[in-house]
């Protein structure tokens, strides 16, 4: 096991768990989105098709786009399951986020949730935040520096604060920064306590 976050260290992640175990719906995501009107979404990072599936049955059209072969084959085959309207909704694309450029002022939510690259935050934000579209949101949740999965290399920890300071003020309207705590399931079948980070901004109109 290696922390690259590369297309092999996500193949093994995969590879490691039976299908479904990183398939959760985020309840961050419901809470920060369920009010949004329906448009354009950018799931980045979308592993096995949980956040794609979801905001497909609420009527988003979505790009969703991972690293890992394995995670999009499980999420194509839970989204045959969803039925043929929610299929139609969903464009399933194998890329790298480190080098694949989504269209800029496109999207009116990019979601990018617990995403490890093997590029800085700060790059990364840029790029997925250049994809929004003037009204549309950028939700970005990750595992906060007190998060208790001690398996995490300190790099893949930040705070919504610090993200936040990346986006420009005149452009930006951040709604939410903050650190939240929730309870999970963990792979041995335990409740586990999260701390994530979570931000929400409004790219203005």
């Amino acid at each position: 096991m290696h922390d690259e976050f590369d297309q092999a260290f996500w193949e093994e992640q995969y590879r490691a768990h039976e299908g479904g175990e990183h398939a959760e719906l985020n309840p961050v995501l419901v809470a920060e989105t369920a009010d949004l009107e329906p448009g354009i979404a950018l799931d980045a990072g979308c592993g096995e098709g949980a956040t794609a599936i979801w905001l497909a049955s609420r009527g988003w059209r979505v790009t969703a786009v991972d690293i890992a072969s394995t995670a999009l084959g499980r999420a194509r085959d839970r989204a045959e399951l969803a039925g043929a309207e929610v299929k139609s909704r969903i464009e399933w694309v194998h890329a790298d986020l480190t080098t694949w450029q989504p269209k800029r002022d496109h999207f009116d939510l990019v979601s990018a949730l617990y995403v490890h690259t093997a590029e800085a935050q700060e790059k990364q934000v840029g790029r997925l935040s250049s994809a929004v579209a003037p009204g549309g949101t950028l939700l970005i949740v990750g595992h906060g520096p007190s998060d208790p999965n001690h398996a995490l290399p300190p790099r893949a920890r930040f705070t919504a604060e610090e993200l936040a300071s990346t986006l420009d003020p005149g452009v930006w309207d951040v709604a939410v920064a903050e650190t939240r705590a929730r309870s999970a399931i963990g792979y041995g079948g335990d409740e586990i306590s999260l701390r994530d980070a979570v931000l929400r901004a409004r790219k203005r109109a």
